[in-house]
């Protein structure tokens, strides 16, 4: 066992683990942040995003242990400060960019990495840029379009798949 101390979503954590605790278990079974969901402990698609240190993560490739020192946020780290949906929820919600919502917390931690490297992304950037998040229910067309819209885009003229 290791005592780590890391800073998630704004909150100083320390915590003993054993060598072997992944990142998704740590933030599951230790801190109950259930957003990260565990989809295929692959690193394949994607279900797991959070920011450690400002980066995109896939949480199911860390130890805990490597996370000491580190600022992490999770997808419960991003709604505004009063508790309302952040923009790039918001326009999930309004543009339907969620079926089932088993991949939401993933695309929504990878859409907030991807308007940070690149606020003004075209269709074909943000569908490069997901490459690494599988969803099995919407078909992406909504997702790209709330990123777009998250990007403060037009996306009227988007039409509906």
């Amino acid at each position: 066992m290791a005592e780590v101390t890391m800073t998630v979503n704004g909150k100083s954590v320390t915590k003993s683990v054993k060598g072997n605790t992944l990142m998704t278990e740590f933030l599951r079974d230790e801190l109950r942040l259930t957003g990260t969901h565990v989809g295929c402990d692959t690193s394949q698609c994607g279900a797991c995003n959070i920011h450690v240190n400002g980066n995109l993560v896939k949480a199911c490739t860390m130890f805990a242990g490597e996370a000491d020192g580190a600022e992490i946020s999770t997808i419960e780290g991003q709604a505004n400060a009063d508790g309302s949906l952040n923009v790039i929820q918001q326009a999930f919600q309004d543009h339907h960019g969620l079926q089932c919502g088993f991949c939401t917390p993933g695309m929504v931690m990878a859409a907030a990495s991807l308007l940070k490297e690149n606020p003004k992304p075209t269709e074909a950037e943000v569908r490069d840029y997901l490459e690494g998040n599988i969803c099995r229910c919407t078909g992406y067309h909504n997702i790209v379009k709330a990123i777009l819209a998250a990007s403060g885009q037009d996306v009227s003229g988007i039409a509906a798949e």
